[in-house]
């Protein structure tokens, strides 16, 4: 029996001893080994690892991954301009060297992000100060963040952290100054608005008066083709005429009094004065168009 309890107490005892004894890295952190209190190594090596038992030493992980300062409160940053702003930003960073990150902060992911963000802070009212509320709304907002990430680098370079971005996620105006950036801004779309309306008017105008000429062209030319073939089909049809007229005179006669009557009474009110023993009415008194004999 006595047996058996010594065997089951060296069963804890070395289980104990293992577990003190091994200790497992994983590949989104750092391990940290202390011995009695001071640091020794740094194992970066995803994997199990063999230390000695506590208290002679112990391990401390840091996370590896990329990590966000997201700052609760817009800061309030003037620009060239002296005009004031309402910045949001949020930095991504991650550590790199875990020695000189737990010298500078005891391994506390507050105290670090505390410390950034007051970095942070100086460095964006130092380029937010070199331009104008256009630069970093719109034209160089991109150049501005550029330059607030490496200018933050600079500044944590000792402290064992990388600055993997920075952000503007939102910057607005002052209440003081919206309202009259609103209107100069609503100033300008309705210049540009107008603007854009006088070139259109203007083209319009262009597209109308060279379709006015394309038409005046088109009709010219078209009624000098009209022309021609009227003439030509004039000239055949007094041909024709001419021919049909030349073989039979008396023909001709006739035909020419019965389109004189077609158009003389087209209507059946029209009326023509005339002296009834003139030529003209030859044709209606003598089918053979023969003069007609005087009364006697």
């Amino acid at each position: 029996m006595k047996k058996s309890i010594y065997f089951l107490f060296f069963l804890i005892i070395a289980a104990y001893l293992v577990k003190s004894c091994l200790y497992i890295v994983g590949e989104r952190e750092y391990a940290l080994v202390f011995m009695l209190g001071e640091l020794r190594t740094v194992e970066a090596n995803p994997g199990l690892h063999v230390k000695w038992p506590a208290p002679l030493e112990n391990v401390v992980f840091l996370d590896k991954r990329i990590l966000t300062i997201d700052t609760p409160n817009a800061d309030l940053v003037q620009t060239s301009e002296k005009k004031n702003l309402m910045i949001d930003s949020f930095v991504k960073w991650r550590i790199i060297d875990p020695r000189k990150y737990w010298v500078s902060f005891q391994g506390s992911e507050k105290a670090a992000e505390d410390r950034m963000a007051a970095l942070l802070r100086d460095v964006l009212h130092q380029t937010v100060n070199r331009r104008t509320v256009n630069d970093i709304t719109s034209r160089d907002r991109a150049k501005a963040m550029q330059e607030i990430s490496e200018a933050l680098q600079k500044r944590v370079e000792d402290l064992g952290v990388q600055i993997v971005d920075v952000r503007l996620k939102r910057v607005d105006f002052t209440p003081e100054i919206s309202e009259s950036v609103y209107r100069r801004m609503e100033a300008e779309r309705k210049r540009v608005a107008s603007e854009e309306r006088s070139k259109g008017a203007a083209e319009a105008e262009k597209i109308k008066a060279d379709a006015d000429r394309q038409r005046q062209v088109i009709l010219a030319d078209a009624y000098k083709d009209a022309q021609q073939i009227k003439g030509q089909g004039d000239q055949r049809a007094n041909e024709v005429y001419a021919d049909a007229f030349g073989k039979d005179p008396e023909f001709a006669k006739f035909y020419r009094s019965i389109d004189a009557y077609r158009s003389s009474f087209g209507k059946p009110e029209d009326m023509l004065v005339v002296d009834p023993s003139s030529e003209f009415f030859d044709y209606l008194k003598n089918s053979h168009g023969a003069p007609a004999e005087p009364a006697k």
